[in-house]
């Protein structure tokens, strides 16, 4: 016997951060502080009056205060009011620095090096870490002096840009090797940048 399952028994993920906040009927206090849509604190009221004046102005009764005595309640939209809270989240989140990798093979061009090492300075002037890989194909490993010795060089070429966070390191077929951006870098490269044509 095979078991089907209809897509109605499904679980479904909630979409979204979640928003623990009460409303409405929810809200369990005898007598809450009101404040009305427009912002202006209106005073205490018991929980069904203030229920009745959101029900009256054709909004929610949302909980914003629940540690406080008596509880601070809103009259507000609750779909917006959620839409908000989302958003604040969102803007709130500090900027990560990403890590970026750029492959180098140990007998690379000159002509192919300047380009990696021009993307390099752009990844670090947007204050990106850089990580930087030498990699390796079968009987190249013999060669693995000439890819620290790339290494070495590199460091010299992105000194003025950066600095090496460890010694680099042959890990499998990789010689891999991070840099951090100078603090002051950033404020360089836009002070460098022409100012816009008018």
């Amino acid at each position: 016997m095979v078991n089907i399952r209809s897509k109605s028994n499904r679980a479904r993920a909630p979409r979204g951060p979640k928003i623990s906040v009460r409303c409405n009927e929810a809200i369990r206090a005898p007598e809450v502080r009101l404040i009305d849509a427009d912002g202006t604190m209106l005073g205490i009221f018991p929980v069904e009056d203030a229920r009745m004046q959101a029900r009256q102005a054709g909004l929610d009764l949302i909980e914003i205060s629940a540690n406080a005595t008596p509880p601070v309640c809103r009259i507000a939209d609750f779909g917006k009011f959620q839409y908000e809270i989302t958003k604040k989240k969102k803007v709130a989140k500090p900027s990560t620095n990403k890590v970026k990798e750029v492959k180098f093979r140990f007998c690379t061009e000159t002509h192919d090096y300047e380009t990696k090492v021009r993307h390099i300075v752009a990844f670090l002037s947007e204050g990106n870490k850089v990580k930087i890989s030498v990699f390796f194909r079968g009987r190249e490993m013999s060669q693995t002096q000439l890819g620290f010795e790339l290494v070495n060089k590199l460091t010299a070429d992105l000194a003025p840009y950066a600095t090496l966070d460890a010694e680099a390191k042959l890990v499998g077929r990789n010689i891999t090797a991070t840099y951090s951006p100078l603090k002051n870098l950033k404020q360089k490269q836009q002070a460098k940048s022409p100012p816009p044509a008018e």
